[in-house]
């Protein structure tokens, strides 16, 4: 494993906790407010806080959690995407649902920025379930001590 793949697993098991997982996700609707109010410079805190977002908690310790299980899954799935291609359309189609959204926003349709949101939501849920879904195969498969998901 050279450096970069270190700090990169250090990164996901630290958005790996619950808390980094779940507020950046019922957060994602900041990104429409700068939209809506015209105040671009509004995108600087948020971006900032999309930044900060998945390294700002303490690493996950254990995969009691739903979320924890989710996003270790997707560390697992962003490494070969193709491996899973619903979660791939999935990922695409939550995308193009928050830049619906984002659009609505811009343009102040209320309906269409609220729709767009939880679709992006709901979409983001089921892909959680799938990379979950994933880990716990993985889990299965390697050990729960060994693998690219033990929890140091």
């Amino acid at each position: 494993m050279t450096s970069g793949d270190d700090t990169y697993a250090r990164m996901f098991r630290r958005h790996a906790h619950p808390f980094s997982a779940w507020s950046r996700l019922l957060t994602a609707p900041l990104l429409l407010v700068p939209l809506w109010t015209r105040r671009w410079w509004l995108y600087v805190p948020i971006g900032a806080w999309f930044a900060v977002n998945p390294v700002m908690t303490p690493p996950a310790h254990d995969v009691s959690s739903f979320a924890t299980r989710a996003i270790l899954g997707e560390e697992s799935w962003i490494r070969d995407p193709r491996t899973e291609p619903v979660v791939l359309a999935l990922t695409g189609i939550a995308s193009m649902s928050l830049v619906g959204a984002m659009v609505a926003g811009y343009q102040r349709r209320k309906f269409g920025a609220v729709a767009g949101t939880g679709t992006f939501g709901a979409l983001t849920l089921w892909q959680w379930k799938l990379w979950a879904d994933r880990f716990a195969r993985e889990t299965r498969r390697t050990g729960p001590t060994e693998g690219p998901h033990h929890l140091r």
